[in-house]
């Protein structure tokens, strides 16, 4: 499900570091990645040439970093506003993952600040992987889903046993969050939020790829109890669906609730103190 990789490399954070990880990962073996850095246009032909420069030594930093198949890597230094570069190339080299640093900027600052990956996930149809500057990047072993019965929720649970079912002491936790669950009822055995609606058929999805895996149903504000679950659960990637609300019309302009801070997704990707693979359903 995952051949192509696009990692957008700003020469900061712990994106490379979680990359190096996510490859040791079996069912990513054979995937190709593509290392991109965008240059933004600089005011003098000097500051241009330097940034040139700065870009070729972050690319060559990467690929020495990385260690991986130089016949599966390829680097790609462009000139241009980041925002638009990264998904233009995601569309060019056609990626099943696009994998970025991020700042986690709240709400409205993610506009005032100019936010590469918020505007690039508001922009790209594509799975987003997303490492937050400021959080601790381990191997990936316990993966969440976060699980509605949204087609958005399917889709990620379907790459979540992609890349879970051959990783060995790999686990997967199955999270409901039900907002009309009162809280005295908590907490569920895990045998009975086996049994509930939502999590059931992605039980018998797990069970039939024979990964280990453990559910949890809980109650309150969604975004705020997926974090919180996943940090709880010391959770090395949070993976949930976010349904396009926009309509086709406006494909090409980001999505201002979601900018504003006012979707799930958004205050996940703030707020969770691990990385956290967004994911789209895939058009028709």
């Amino acid at each position: 499900m995952i051949q192509k990789i696009l990692f957008a490399d700003s020469g900061t954070g712990h994106s490379e570091e979680l990359l190096k990880y996510l490859m040791e990962i079996p069912s990513l073996k054979n995937a190709s990645i593509a290392i991109l850095h965008v240059v933004s246009p600089q005011v003098s032909s000097n500051a241009m040439t330097d940034k040139w420069e700065e870009g070729g030594k972050i690319l060559a930093n990467s690929l020495q970093n990385l260690q991986l198949d130089p016949t599966k890597v390829s680097t790609m230094l462009r000139q241009g506003d980041p925002k638009d570069t990264v998904c233009k190339v995601a569309e060019e080299i056609d990626a099943d993952l696009i994998i970025m640093g991020s700042r986690g900027l709240k709400r409205l600052e993610s506009i005032l600040e100019n936010s590469v990956s918020q505007y690039v996930f508001q922009l790209t149809d594509r799975p987003m992987l997303l490492v937050k500057d400021d959080i601790y990047v381990k191997k990936l072993k316990r993966v969440m889903v976060a699980m509605d019965r949204s087609e958005a929720a399917q889709q990620c649970l379907d790459l979540a046993l992609f890349l879970v079912r051959d990783i060995p002491g790999g686990e997967l936790l199955l999270v409901r969050v039900n907002p009309d669950l009162k809280k005295e009822l908590l907490p569920i055995p895990p045998q009975e939020a086996e049994k509930n609606p939502v999590l059931a058929p992605a039980v018998a999805k797990v069970k039939r790829l024979g990964i280990s895996y453990r559910c949890i149903v809980t109650a309150g504000r969604p975004g705020e109890e997926i974090c919180q679950v996943a940090a709880d659960n010391n959770v090395d990637l949070l993976m949930l669906g976010s349904p396009d609300r926009r309509p086709s019309i406006a494909k090409a302009l980001p999505d201002l609730d979601r900018l504003l801070g006012t979707s799930l997704s958004d205050y996940v990707r703030v707020y969770a103190d691990c990385p956290v693979l967004l994911t789209r359903p895939i058009s028709p």
